[in-house]
C-alpha cells in the first residue's frame, strides 16, 4: 500500500525554499523556519510570490516529489514533476475506455450523488431539531429527489450525456440547500448558488479551495498508478485540465471537502474576518484563513474510514489512492465495474 506521505503547504509570501543536504529549508527573510527530510514529502505546494531555488527544483524531480504553484487565492498556475512514468498497457486500456466510458461514469456519478444524500441525512440527524421546519421540509424532499435520481442512474439505461444530465440535476438539488447546512452568525457565511472563476461569497472561496487541494491529491493518486490524468470519462477533454483527476474527485468532494467546508464555518474557525474582497467581486480566503484551512485538510485527511469494497480502514488521505487503484484493476479486467466510495 502506498505510503501515507506529507504534503508540505508554503503559504507566506517572500518565503524562500532552498535544499540543504537531503532536506528542504524554508527560510523568510533570511531566517529559517523550518527543515523537513525529502524523503518524508510526497509533494509540495506553494501558494502566491515564494521562492524555489533551482537544486531543489532538481532534486525534487529526481525524487518523484511533484512541486505545484498556486496563486494567492489557490488557484492552479504550474506544476514541476520530473519524468513522467507510467504502464504503456494501461494507458492504451484507460484510452479504450474513455471511447465508451458509461459504464465508469455510472459508478462514478452513483458514488458522487450517494455522497451527497449522505451529507444531508448527517445534517439532518445532527441538527434537526435546531433547523426551522421549511428548512427541514426543504432538506428532506432533497433528500428523497437525490434518492431517485441514485436509482435512476444505477437501474435505468441511460447514455452518457444522459447520465451528465442525471449528475448536473442532482449538483443542482443538492447546492440548492446548501445554506441551509450554514450555522454561522455572520451574515456574510451565506450561500445563494455556485460560483467558481471568481467566487463571489466567502462559502464559494472556501470550497473553490478545498477543490483545488482535492483535485491535486486525485491527480497525484491517478499519476501513481499509472493513468494518464488528463484522460478523463465523466469529464470532456480539454487542454490543459486534468480529467480523470476531476473524475476521481467527484464521488469524494461531498465527504473531503463540502463537510469539512460545513465544519469549519459551522464551529466558527473561520468567520467572516478571514475573507478578503477584491475589486470586481471576487472573495478570498485571507492568510490566516488559509493556514486555518491547510490545518483541517492535513487533519482531516488523517481520519480512518473503513472503506465498503476492500473492507480495510485506512486514513481519508489514501482513499484518491485507492480509488485510481481499483480504476486501474477495472481498466486491467481484474474488476468488473469500477466501485466508488461510499461514505457511511
Amino acid at each position: 500500500m502506498k505510503k501515507l506521505l506529507n504534503t508540505l503547504y508554503v503559504t507566506t509570501e517572500g518565503a524562500a525554499l532552498t535544499k540543504d543536504g537531503e532536506n528542504v529549508v524554508v527560510s523568510i527573510e533570511g531566517a529559517e523556519r523550518m527543515r523537513v527530510p525529502l524523503h518524508m514529502l510526497a509533494s509540495l505546494v506553494v501558494f502566491g510570490a515564494i521562492v524555489l531555488s533551482p537544486p531543489l527544483i532538481q532534486a525534487c524531480a529526481a525524487a518523484g516529489i511533484t512541486m505545484v504553484l498556486l496563486d494567492r487565492a489557490g488557484r492552479f498556475q504550474a506544476r514541476i514533476e520530473g519524468p513522467v512514468s507510467g504502464n504503456v498497457l494501461l494507458r492504451r486500456a484507460q484510452y479504450r475506455a474513455a471511447e465508451a466510458p458509461e459504464a465508469i461514469v455510472r459508478g462514478v456519478v452513483c458514488g458522487k450523488i450517494a455522497n451527497q444524500r449522505a451529507v444531508l441525512q448527517r445534517a439532518l440527524r445532527d441538527h434537526g431539531d435546531d433547523t426551522a421546519p421549511e428548512h427541514r421540509a426543504d432538506l428532506e424532499a432533497t433528500v428523497e429527489k437525490l434518492a431517485r435520481l441514485l436509482r435512476r442512474v444505477a437501474l435505468a439505461p441511460a447514455t452518457l450525456d444522459e447520465l451528465r444530465g442525471h449528475e448536473g440535476d442532482a449538483a443542482r438539488a443538492y447546492f440548492s440547500v446548501f445554506d441551509r447546512l450554514l450555522r454561522s452568525p455572520d451574515a456574510e457565511i451565506r450561500f445563494e448558488g455556485r460560483s467558481r472563476r471568481p467566487p463571489l461569497d466567502p462559502v464559494n472561496a472556501l470550497l473553490s479551495f478545498l477543490y483545488t487541494l482535492l483535485a491535486h491529491d486525485c491527480r497525484s493518486a491517478a499519476e501513481g498508478v499509472g493513468l494518464d490524468p488528463a484522460v478523463g470519462f465523466l469529464h470532456r477533454d480539454r487542454p490543459g485540465r486534468p480529467g480523470l483527476a476531476l473524475d476521481l474527485m467527484e464521488e469524494l468532494r461531498p465527504v473531503l471537502a463540502d463537510r469539512l467546508a460545513l465544519s469549519l464555518l459551522n464551529r466558527r474557525q473561520l468567520r467572516a474576518r478571514d475573507f478578503e474582497r477584491r475589486d470586481g467581486g471576487a472573495v478570498l480566503l485571507g492568510d490566516e484563513g488559509r493556514k486555518t484551512v491547510l490545518t483541517a485538510w492535513v487533519e482531516r485527511k488523517k481520519e480512518e474510514r473503513r472503506h465498503p469494497f476492500l473492507d480495510e480502514v485506512a486514513p481519508l488521505g489514501l482513499v484518491p489512492h485507492l480509488q485510481a487503484q481499483l480504476l486501474a484493476r477495472h481498466l486491467r479486467g481484474d474488476l468488473d465495474a469500477y466501485p466508488p466510495w461510499l461514505w457511511k
